[in-house]
């Protein structure tokens, strides 16, 4: 897998699983029954250099993975929106992104199982508080594992004082994305 504008390409592989580590949402796609490509939005934890997922036990995301185990998998930030000021053609999209191809299945082993729902719960509710796991809830919870096979990461941070501006609010920790 590669980037056709090389220049965009992310090459520090930090860069790329702190994306992992913090994006909300990621996009999983799959082959679904009919043959077309199925993207469903959904939490995940990127953990032990794998991404992993919750999901019922039966659905169309496991009937797709069943089917065909390979997958697509794509998370990203948005930076900021440039306004045009001169004409349309000027406005842009800052972002940064990662897309993983790899194979998805489901998680059986209960110690690996309890690992991925650890490091969900550290990722969406890193204070704690909600308590020990229920057995019986964890049973009836599916948790898929995609092995990664290939990753590359993307970005468009502008040029000039638009990538300063962009670089700036990635250090100062602001709600993204901003107009610029």
């Amino acid at each position: 897998m590669s980037v056709r504008k090389e220049n965009k390409e992310i090459k520090d592989i930090s860069v790329i699983e702190h994306l992992l580590r913090t994006c909300p949402v990621g996009r999983l796609g799959t082959i679904g029954r009919d043959g077309y490509p199925m993207v469903k939005p959904l939490n995940f934890a990127y953990h032990n250099g794998n991404i992993y997922f919750h999901t019922a036990l039966s659905g169309e995301k496991i009937e797709d993975i069943n089917r065909d185990n390979r997958v697509c998998f794509e998370t990203d930030l948005p930076i900021a929106f440039v306004r045009a000021k001169n004409q349309p053609c000027e406005a842009e999209y800052l972002y940064r992104s990662v897309i993983i191809n790899g194979s998805a299945g489901v998680v059986i082993d209960p110690d690996e199982r309890t690992k991925a729902f650890k490091a969900l719960m550290a990722k969406y509710q890193p204070e704690g508080g909600y308590g020990p796991y229920q057995l019986k809830k964890l049973e009836l919870t599916g948790i898929v594992r995609i092995d990664i096979e290939e990753m590359v990461g993307k970005e468009d941070l502008g040029k000039g004082d638009l990538r300063e501006q962009a670089l700036k609010a990635l250090d100062l920790g602001l709600a993204l994305p901003i107009v610029l």
